[in-house]
């Protein structure tokens, strides 16, 4: 399992409505990964009990009244989509973050079709739970920002979450959908090196064999928008991936 500490994703803190910590149920039957994503979930500020089974699950959520519920697919009494069905009935609202195996595409549609909100692939790491998390609950509106803004910076770029408007150097910088998510996960993981594989995982939803080269299309796109004329900050890796750093 892919681990790397604290989620340093600059984001700014999360409360819930009534100012009070986010609450997250964990539920997986590892008791080591259910420690790390508590561990790194608290790091976050936020308020987390976890759970090893389907029935200890619903027994927290009711008693915790979780703000979102990571919840692995395979469990040993009954699996993660009876749980979402049963934690619906109780809160028809609350998002759900599903943990799949790497290769189990059958388990992240079925998961989804069962009205899972997200999902992240194993091994993963810490940041990536910590951002999808984070934009399950503000969709949600079960958690909203301590500031009024949540603008991701690196070097002098930046990007409003909420306004969707991107700048470097001040200046305004026009995005597709697409390549405004493919740059918000690289700002989330700034100085850290993504492969193909999680940038297609992330963006795309779905790793489905030969479409690597969708990545490297839209890299070259973002390189001519962000990096045209300037210091570069996104760079290749050759054989690694890509990484986005504040220019030199």
């Amino acid at each position: 399992m892919v681990m790397n500490g604290r989620a340093a994703t600059g984001h700014v803190e999360l409360r819930r409505p009534d100012g009070e910590p986010v609450r997250v149920l964990v539920v997986d039957d590892e008791a080591t990964l259910t420690d790390l994503l508590s561990m790194a979930l608290r790091y976050e500020g936020w308020d987390v009990r976890s759970a090893g089974t389907g029935n200890a699950a619903l027994r927290a959520a009711r008693q915790f009244q979780p703000d979102a519920v990571v919840l692995d697919v395979m469990l040993p009494d009954f699996d993660g989509l009876e749980v979402l069905k049963r934690l619906r009935a109780h809160d028809p609202a609350v998002p759900v973050l599903f943990l799949t195996a790497r290769d189990a595409v059958e388990e992240r549609i079925a998961g989804l079709t069962a009205g899972g909100d997200d999902y992240v692939t194993k091994p993963f790491s810490l940041e990536e739970v910590v951002a999808r998390l984070r934009g399950l609950m503000r969709r949600a509106g079960s958690a909203v920002n301590a500031r009024e803004e949540a603008v991701l910076s690196v070097g002098d770029l930046t990007l409003d979450e909420d306004s969707h408007e991107v700048r470097r150097a001040g200046q305004l910088i026009a995005l597709t959908a697409t390549e405004f998510e493919l740059l918000r996960y690289l700002m989330r993981n700034p100085r850290r090196v993504l492969s193909k594989a999680q940038i297609l995982d992330r963006v795309w939803n779905y790793d489905f064999g030969g479409q690597a080269n969708v990545v490297e299309l839209y890299i070259s796109y973002l390189r001519k928008k962000i990096d045209a004329g300037r210091s570069p900050m996104i760079h290749t890796l050759r054989g690694a991936g890509y990484v986005l750093k504040p220019a030199d």
